[in-house]
């Protein structure tokens, strides 16, 4: 078995983090979703349970201390870990007995699915397309081309292991070792499919329905159990991951469950007060402005906000007021503004009381934009 030091590509003195890096590097390059050889498939096989080992402190020092060139026995007298004791010495050191089954659990899969903040309120349905592995009709995953079966192994006569006398300092022992010829599976198949050439299974493109739930958020992913990838020999399927990402959106935000917006609101019907509709992402809201509404006030409606992902009911939607002051006057609307001024009698601008609240609704509204 290759040394999980040399599978990750890190030195035997690596960091947790060295570990998790090359880990992440090596996955990229090798899940079957990136690239679907089946040389790549097998070496993401050994890349993760290498990372399985060495992430997980107690199984790291376990390995280490029963690994060649590691401590305890290991590299004493020519042996290497506590399996190579065993195996020379009682004949195979508690290793599963008998063939092992062809069938394995096949990969899972991971797939990124876009939605738009509209689909987030409600939920949505999608038929998600998956470039992936599936059962190979001619064979129906026996790995046989059809009208012929596995014949049992004519060298380890359906074992699976092969026995081997060796002579040490304690006389004769018999070893105990997987079958070459059968690779330990106790049969071999004469005539494999020539479809899927033996691994009945193919790589084809499916549709998978989903119904994914109102309320998700970018970075949340749903677990689909047995949507994966079928194992090799028509073994059980991995599971299929799907990883959210919902699209920015120019008009609204989101804040947990409440969707934030901004209203431009003209300075006249500020003062005078008006009723408007804003064009919700679930339909048309109508909203009263009441006279004398000043900016980064925020007017909320309840429940036209997202769905809760878990719970029932939906948030609130916050509308943030900007009230909008004229940039350019012709002299009618100048006079005008003059004379309104006038009967105002008010002082000029000056410092008032310092409003935390103010600041604070400014900074949400800006950062929300």
């Amino acid at each position: 078995m290759a040394d999980h030091y040399d599978v990750l590509g890190v030195s035997r003195d690596a960091s947790p983090d060295e570990i998790k890096k090359a880990y992440r590097r090596l996955a990229r390059e090798l899940h079957p979703d990136v690239n679907p050889a089946a040389e790549a498939s097998e070496r993401f096989k050994d890349v993760t349970h290498a990372y399985e080992v060495l992430s997980d402190p107690q199984q790291r020092e376990r390995y280490d201390l029963g690994d060649q060139g590691g401590s305890g026995f290991g590299g004493a007298g020519g042996f290497g870990g506590f399996g190579d004791i065993f195996d020379t010495f009682f004949g195979g050191g508690g290793q599963q007995r008998g063939p092992k089954s062809r069938q394995e659990r096949g990969q899972d899969a991971l797939l990124r699915v876009e939605l738009d903040l509209g689909e987030v309120i409600f939920g949505t349905h999608r038929d998600l397309e998956v470039d992936t592995a599936v059962l190979c009709e001619t064979c129906q995953g026996s790995c046989c081309q059809p009208g012929t079966s596995p014949v049992t192994c004519d060298i380890c006569h359906g074992s699976g292991q092969i026995q081997r006398q060796v002579r040490s300092l304690l006389g004769n022992v018999v070893t105990s070792a997987p079958c070459g010829t059968c690779r330990g599976y106790g049969t071999v198949i004469p005539a494999p499919c020539a479809t899927c050439q033996g691994q009945g299974r193919v790589r084809a493109r499916r549709t998978v329905p989903v119904d994914i739930p109102a309320g998700v958020d970018t970075g949340l992913r749903l677990q689909m159990p047995g949507s994966g990838e079928i194992g090799q020999a028509g073994g059980p399927n991995g599971d299929l991951y799907l990883e959210m990402k919902v699209r920015h959106h120019d008009i609204f935000s989101r804040d947990g469950d409440d969707l934030l917006c901004t209203l431009e609101v003209p300075m006249t019907d500020a003062i005078l007060g008006t009723e408007t509709t804003v064009p919700a992402l679930d339909g048309d809201v109508p909203l009263e402005v009441r006279p004398g509404v000043q900016s980064s006030e925020v007017l909320t409606i309840k429940g036209r906000g997202i769905t809760k992902l878990r719970g029932t009911g939906r948030g609130d939607l916050r509308v943030g007021i900007h009230v909008v002051t004229p940039t350019k006057l012709d002299h009618k609307e100048r006079e005008l503004i003059k004379s309104f001024a006038s009967h105002r009698k008010q002082s000029g601008p000056k410092l008032g009381q310092f409003q935390q609240g103010l600041f604070q609704k400014l900074r949400d509204r800006f950062m929300n934009a």
